[in-house]
């Protein structure tokens, strides 16, 4: 079973551009999401990452982040409505919990939480569909000049935690496969035996290097790869992205403040930059599609 987040050659515009342009393009999504706490521009964002991926044909991608920032969403909603204790709006007055004795729970408190986790599902959509749509192999080539050691260790580790995902499920289809009269195979003994293998594999690839001659460090030179058409326009939609919202943040656009009341812009010029956000990122999918046709 492949991962959803192992990477696939697709025949996609976001697929044939460069691992500058398409880095630059899926990191806008994250500047905004860091750069902003908005709600409005955060969902803009969520938007625009939906688009890249779905244009990217990268939708397991998608899905599978999702699921997964959503479930770490919600913890991190739970524990800050926990543990700041702030906001003039109580839900829950003298809650006790064991070491933390008598808490109170507003609605202020929850709303920053689900600020935090609507940030942390952007982000991880957005490097889901870098991983799963942009050749690690480009991305090596890209920061090697910069970062040799550094660009390797990033590249195998895109390259190794898809399988080490595919073989913990592999793991559980075979636990489940053993019949009704087998013990039942626990998640600890299921965490031990994906250690083991995935350090039999790093074994495995730690000789393939040194054959390949990394021990003497990494070759100083590479062939390019060829440029897209689709380059120019991946980097030009992620710049304008990325400035439009770093300038906007400058300019005080799209504020947001929890306490102690919840308050956000919502004027013209937010909503303005909330439809700007996933139109900008559609544009270099609509236009390959518009020259495919002519």
């Amino acid at each position: 079973m492949r991962s959803p987040l192992a990477y696939a050659p697709r025949r996609t515009p976001l697929g044939d551009a460069g691992a500058l342009s398409a880095t630059v393009y899926l990191g806008s999504f994250a500047i905004v999401a860091f750069a902003f706490s908005n709600p409005i521009l955060l969902a803009a964002s969520a938007a625009a990452t939906i688009v890249a991926g779905l244009g990217a044909r990268a939708g397991r991608a998608l899905w599978a982040a999702a699921r997964w920032g959503l479930a770490l969403g919600a913890f991190v909603i739970a524990i800050n409505g926990l543990v700041s204790q702030r906001g003039d709006t109580v839900i829950f007055h003298g809650l006790w919990l064991p070491l933390l004795g008598s808490t109170d729970v507003s609605a202020e408190a929850l709303a920053e939480g689900a600020v935090l986790a609507l940030r942390i599902v952007v982000v991880m959509m957005a490097f889901a569909v870098h991983c799963a749509s942009v050749d690690p192999d480009r991305v090596l080539r890209l920061l090697r000049p910069l970062a040799r050691r550094s660009a390797l260790t990033a590249t195998l580790i895109a390259r190794l935690v898809p399988l080490a995902a595919a073989d913990y499920l592999r793991l559980g289809e075979a636990a489940a496969l053993r019949g009704p009269g087998a013990a039942p195979v626990g998640r600890a003994a299921l965490a031990r035996r994906l250690v083991a293998g995935s350090l039999d594999r790093a074994v495995d690839v730690a000789s393939t290097l040194e054959l390949r001659g990394y021990a003497n460090g990494p070759p100083g030179s590479a062939r390019g790869a060829r440029r897209s058409r689709h380059d120019s326009r991946f980097l030009a939609a992620g710049l304008a992205i990325a400035a439009t919202g770093l300038v906007a943040r400058a300019a005080g656009l799209g504020s947001f403040d929890a306490y102690p009341l919840v308050s956000l812009d919502a004027d013209r010029a937010t909503l303005l930059l909330a439809a700007w956000i996933p139109l900008a990122a559609a544009f270099p999918f609509a236009s390959a599609r518009r020259r495919h046709r002519r």
